[in-house]
């Protein structure tokens, strides 16, 4: 599932109309909030086009997402949150600051930060062997490790050769598997054994795996269960008290939760997704709670007072190791512009985290479906528009006129990698009059998507997807390249 986050953030979804509730935690002293929700905006423009804005409202309705949590960060501090919309489709149950929302991947960092804490405490070293400390469980010895080791630096920085991209998560009614059982990739789980498969330290690859194997090293090390742990490391000096990595989630929670939603609006099977890998995806949170913790990272970072880590540790942290990686999150840019961020994503629920540490700016976006991506791209395009951010301005673009001969040279299905399931993925490539559209399959419900011609062989989304097409001789498109994945075309 990791391998395709690029898709939901770069791919256009419509369809129906529904009523948008609000419910506002801040109202700041001016009108900036209410231009940004109301000027929601793409990230690319297209020359001689009218610039289009729409309201949260429109928006929500055109991609099917019944909720949408926000919380703004301004001047090293959260200044306003609020929620939109439903926490379940066909209910009257509004979203607030205080629903939770299925965080995923963003569960890494956080998580990150509470191994930091012990690193700064000596209790662990950033650069051991993880099998010195793991105990019950042991990453198995192979060729790869000879000359280097799985290390806590290199699982944090995606660095450490290890397996498993992502997990695709359980339904109500299946059997959970154990962390043993995760690890290993035995049944019940539904994913292979994280085994190392790579030089440590040679190449950046995402891995959920590694996570795991950081979960293992933290039960090992302490005696405390995972829940607890993060609880009293992370939760409560921060202030996160309505977050929580229990899964699944206590009954006596469930009516805050936010139900998740399919690619048509409607609830998913159970409601939500079972997510055992709990340092991996399992954490249930709020932009608020977010938001406090990329505060505090923000404070070390700068040198101020921080609950949660020192400026050494978090500098080290925001330090890239192989790009894109910091210490459990993504690291980009450079003086005002530098930021970090991360974004979490399984069925029925989306999220992003950004901030920009030099200038106390950011924010924190949740929502419960799975056509939020292009969403919460637009609401993060306007707020930093209107909170004045240094990058992730719109940029406007030029396309050339092409000949139908030469567009009906990409015309065509190309396979990519199997979707967690390991069914096929096919990115469809069609015409209409002069003009190319591409529709994702396989994935769930995604529409076809215009994409626009820079040159005869590069295109590209108002989304900002980069989309590259490589000919034979006879001006026949054979791969495409959808920012890092790989389309290879079907017979």
């Amino acid at each position: 599932m990791v391998r395709y986050k690029v898709f939901f953030l770069c791919f256009l979804v419509f369809s129906a109309t529904e009523g948008v509730a609000q419910s506002v935690a801040q109202k700041p002293a001016d009108d900036r909030i209410d231009r940004v929700f109301h000027g929601l905006r793409l990230p690319i423009a297209i020359k001689g086009r009218p610039v289009e804005r729409w309201t949260i409202a429109e928006r929500m309705a055109e991609h099917r997402v019944p909720g949408v949590s926000v919380a703004i960060i301004d001047g090293g501090r959260v200044v306003w949150a609020g929620g939109f919309g439903l926490k379940e489709a066909g209910t009257a149950d509004p979203v607030t600051t205080s629903t939770l929302f299925q965080a995923q991947s963003i569960s890494k960092p956080v998580a990150s930060s509470a191994t930091l804490s012990l690193v700064e405490g000596g209790r662990l070293s950033l650069d051991e062997d993880v099998n010195t400390y793991l105990k019950s469980w042991k990453v198995p010895e192979n060729q790869f490790q000879l000359q280097e080791k799985v290390t806590l630096r290199r699982i944090m920085s995606h660095t450490a050769g290890l397996t498993v991209g992502g997990f695709g998560g359980y339904k109500a009614g299946d059997a959970i598997p154990s962390l043993f059982q995760i690890l290993n990739g035995e049944k019940p789980a539904n994913n292979p054994p994280i085994r190392v498969d790579t030089v440590p330290g040679s190449i950046s690859r995402y891995s959920g795996g590694g996570a795991m194997v950081m979960q293992q090293l933290l039960l090992d090390l302490t005696g405390v269960s995972f829940p607890s742990l993060m609880k009293r490391l992370v939760f409560e000096p921060v202030g996160m008290m309505l977050s929580t990595y229990d899964q699944p989630l206590p009954v006596a929670r469930r009516k805050e939760a936010a139900s998740g939603h399919d690619g048509e609006g409607k609830v998913v099977h159970g409601k939500w997704p079972i997510e055992p890998e709990l340092a991996a995806g399992g954490l249930w949170t709020t932009p608020t709670d977010l938001a406090k913790w990329a505060v505090e990272i923000s404070n070390a970072w700068n040198g101020r007072p921080s609950k949660l880590l020192s400026k050494k540790t978090v500098r080290e942290m925001l330090t890239v190791q192989k790009p894109p990686f910091g210490l459990g999150l993504i690291v980009e840019g450079a003086d005002q512009a530098f930021s970090f961020r991360h974004l979490g994503s399984i069925w029925g629920y989306r999220a992003l985290l950004v901030m920009y540490p030099a200038i106390g700016k950011g924010a924190a976006i949740m929502a419960n479906a799975d056509r939020a991506d292009p969403l919460i791209t637009e609401v993060l395009m306007s707020i930093a528009a209107e909170f004045q951010w240094p990058s992730r301005t719109p940029v406007e673009r030029d396309t050339v006129t092409l000949t139908r001969n030469v567009l009906d040279g990409l015309v065509g299905r190309y396979s990519l990698p199997p979707g967690p399931s390991g069914a096929p993925v096919y990115y469809e490539v069609s015409r209409e009059g002069g003009q190319l559209f591409a529709e994702l399959k396989g994935l769930g419900s995604y529409p076809k998507t215009e994409i626009y011609p820079a040159t005869a062989d590069e295109f590209f989304t108002t989304t900002g997807l980069s989309v590259v097409f490589s000919r034979d001789s006879s001006g026949r498109a054979v791969k495409v390249m959808m920012g890092q994945i790989q389309g290879v075309r079907s017979p």
